[in-house]
């Protein structure tokens, strides 16, 4: 701007001031005040104004805790009218906020009447309905007032004077916490546990040069006043301790009962109502089905008491509470941001050590003006004391001074030495305080106003001793206010969601796939793809048998995999959609195989190329439209049949050419791959695969011991395990050819020993050593 900015306390005086220059200051001004005095915590009382003066305020009407309650409305009445001339509906918010037990961990008011609900803190009656008084805690702040420990101030007309920090005898400001909003700024302090920070303090004591981990030995984090727990790990709060600002996230705490779980506890500023609305509205759109009812039953005695009723026992509550968790505020994060007023006047954000380091001196020089003017007033009485016993040994002849001389104050003083203040109390005592044993009284104070001198100069005098001081009276203090902690520190898993799989029932579903590309959905395992309609020109291609909650994984020409929830298909009453609708294929390419199963299911997969591997269904699945690359084909090649394996020990792998040519091999010599082309399984000449004279025609799985079938038009030839070893052989060789007559093979089947009945076993010839590789 060119121009210096002028201080705020200037702004009325200066007349020719540009409107700028006055905005930036009178904004300046502003901002200042409203986190010096309005927003902001100051670190000794942990109070802002508005809740200093309330509690001021109480205590001058007499509203101790052992006093009777009276009308809010006074109180307010007090504060208003005498330190903070702002609205009554705000300061009498300030005060409910103080009383709420589930909002201030420690109450500094003790509310009579309806101060609010957890559900709805701001559910409150009028202040003239209402009636307060301080509670026994609020003394921690209020009892050394008197005692010369407080800085004190003019109100806003100079005709009272109030405290500028009340006395704390404790860090209230990390006791109960703060949170409140400024100009540029915001603090949010969370409420610790009394007996944990005093711990931490009395170590700090001990040990200056602790660090933020030595002080988190003694304090495990914050300690909300609902009990709901707290689930960030404890390095990230010792990281948060350290930096002084983070998040804190807490969850509620449920048991079950009878099949049906019970909420006893809420995160901090998290209404039971509202978490119903939330899970209600799951409900209705049927994203929680075995949810079905909800009942508050919450009352006086139980707080929080929220029941969630399932669908039957069968139900994992667990599953049920993680997606409750993430989707509702039974689980929220609380900010953390420790701004306050430092000791110098000066807003900043602190850590933990700082912050009690801080307390500590504030707390040190507290108790040290408290001793010294416990020293001052002995002092004074001493004074009086001495000169009072002087004029006890000298009675008749200050009577007789007093008697006969018009001034007796200035014969006094010159006659036994006396001071000013001396001979006022002289001339002030009455006659009763003259005899002997109000005289052996006032001796004996005398010896104790001097041993209690001796003893605070030497507090005085010793840091040690003074910092044992203060030990002695936060042990008390713990001894008096404290108790065990509400929040539990524990370590939980994440909270996850369920997805749409999960939330479905699992139903039994039969999906159906045509030769065109249509797809759709049948209930049940009972429907037969044959027998129902299709377009004109168009028939079955594939029908599988699956659940409702699986996906339906999809391989086209091209060796892409696709996968589509099963539950999303159109149904089977009609024609059903095309899937290139919800599928991207490549040009040319056309859907040929359709699987449903779990994740973990394993398939062999294989082309006609003659190479294959073993895959898991899950890898097939893909999230987009567009699929992913599954298998690597040779130029012409064509994905087969993928296999299912649900035994895959001592398993034998038949592979059989268009050209009859045969080889067995174990199934373990396949490797298990996520992706991609495989080995070998069977050798098929470069020029003839090119040219597609000669291809992979079949794939079986056959036990140890079983005979195979060997399936030619009308005609068949078993083989029986002694037979077959005449075609085992090693991976990826070519094979041997079979008899002729059954090498152009429509099929195979293999039977287990017991299964074989009537199975008439063909002679076959010695195979032809030249038709092997």
């Amino acid at each position: 701007m060119g121009h210096e900015t002028p201080a705020p306390d200037r702004l009325e005086n200066d007349e020719a001031l540009g409107l700028d220059a006055f905005a930036e200051a009178a904004y300046l001004e502003y901002a200042m005040y409203v986190i010096l005095d309005r927003a902001l915590p100051h670190i000794g009382d942990g109070l802002k104004p508005v809740q200093r003066r309330i509690v001021y305020a109480m205590s001058e009407l007499g509203l101790k805790a052992g006093a009777k309650y009276k009308k809010s409305a006074r109180t307010v009445g007090d504060v208003l009218g005498k330190y903070h001339p702002h609205g009554d509906s705000s300061c009498y918010e300030a005060m409910v906020h103080l009383a709420q037990p589930f909002t201030c961990r420690y109450p500094l008011v003790d509310g009579q009447g309806n101060w609010g609900a957890q559900d709805d803190p701001k559910s409150f009656a009028a202040m003239r309905y209402t009636e307060a008084k301080l509670t026994a805690y609020a003394d921690l702040l209020l009892s050394e007032l008197g005692q010369g420990t407080a800085d004190w101030m003019p109100n806003f007309d100079g005709t009272l004077p109030e405290p500028k920090v009340l006395p704390a005898r404790l860090p209230n400001v990390l006791i109960n916490g703060a949170s409140g909003i400024a100009v540029g700024m915001a603090t949010d302090i969370p409420p610790h546990n009394l007996s944990e920070v005093a711990a931490a303090c009395i170590h700090l004591l001990d040990h200056p040069e602790a660090d933020t981990d030595d002080l988190c030995k003694h304090i495990q984090g914050p300690d909300f006043p609902t009990g709901a727990e707290i689930i960030t790990p404890k390095e990230d709060i010792r990281a948060i301790y350290e930096s002084g600002h983070g998040s804190i996230k807490m969850r509620a705490v449920y048991s079950t009962e009878n099949g049906e779980i019970i909420i006893t506890a809420l995160p901090h500023q998290a209404s039971g109502a509202r978490i119903l609305e939330q899970i209600a509205a799951q409900m209705q759109t049927k994203k929680i089905p075995m949810v079905i009812d909800l009942r508050d039953e919450s009352d006086h005695e139980e707080p929080v008491r929220l029941v969630i009723v399932l669908k039957n026992t069968r139900v994992d509550a667990g599953a049920v509470m993680a997606h409750l968790f993430a989707t509702t505020d039974l689980e929220k994060n609380c900010r953390v941001n420790l701004n306050l007023i430092n000791l110098d006047r000066k807003p900043g954000v602190l850590g933990l050590k700082s912050l009690l380091t801080q307390w500590l001196i504030f707390r040190t020089e507290t108790v040290r003006k408290r001793l010294t003017h416990r020293l001052e007033k002995l002092t004074e009485r001493l004074h009086l004391l001495e000169g009072f016993l002087l004029a006890c040994l000298h009675i008749d002849e200050i009577i007789a001074i007093i008697r006969n001389e018009e001034k007796p104050r200035p014969v006094l003083i010159e006659r036994f030495a006396l001071t000013e203040v001396q001979a006022d109390y002289i001339l002030d005592t009455r006659l009763r305080q003259l005899a002997r044993l109000e005289e052996i009284r006032l001796k004996a104070e005398q010896d104790s106003c001097r041993n209690e001198i001796q003893r605070l100069e030497t507090l005085l005098s010793s840091e040690k001793k003074l910092k044992n001081l203060i030990k002695k009276e936060i042990i008390q203090d713990v001894a008096a206010y404290g108790d065990e902690r509400r929040s539990p520190v524990v370590a939980r898993e994440e909270a996850r969601a369920l997805r749409q799989e999960e939330i479905l029932p699992a139903e039994p579903v039969t999906v159906i796939l045509s030769e065109k590309g249509w797809i759709r959905s049948a209930k049940g395992h009972e429907v037969d793809g044959s027998s129902l309609p299709y377009k004109s020109g168009d028939a079955l291609l594939v029908n599988v048998r699956g659940k409702s909650d699986q996906q339906a994984v999809f391989i086209d020409s091209t060796g892409r995999s696709y996968s589509l929830a099963a539950h999303g298909l159109p149904s089977a009453r009609g024609y059903g959609e095309p899937l290139s609708g919800r599928l991207s294929f490549p040009a040319d390419a056309v859907p040929l195989h359709l699987l449903m199963g779990q994740p973990e299911d394993r398939y062999l997969v294989a082309s006609d190329a003659g190479y294959g591997f073993i895959a898991r269904l899950g890898d097939m699945m893909a999230k987009n439209r567009a699929g992913k690359a599954f298998i690597s084909l040779t130029r012409g090649a064509t994905p087969l049949q993928p296999i299912h394996l649900a035994e895959e020990k001592n398993m034998l792998l038949v592979s059989l050419t268009n050209e009859g040519r045969m080889l067995i091999f174990p199934l373990k010599d396949l490797p298990f791959l996520q992706r991609g082309k495989g080995n070998k399984i069977i050798h098929i000449l470069p020029a003839r695969a090119a040219s597609g004279e000669e291809f992979l025609k079949h794939l079986i799985l056959l036990p140890q011991d079983a005979t195979l079938t060997i399936w030619a038009g009308k005609r068949s030839l078993s083989l029986k395990p002694g037979q077959l070893e005449a075609f085992k052989g090693i991976r990826g060789r070519r094979g041997q050819l079979l008899p002729r007559g059954f090498r152009n093979v429509h099929s195979l089947t293999c039977l287990q020993p017991e299964t074989e009945k009537g199975t008439i076993a063909a002679g076959i010839p010695e195979p032809d050593p030249t038709a092997s590789e």
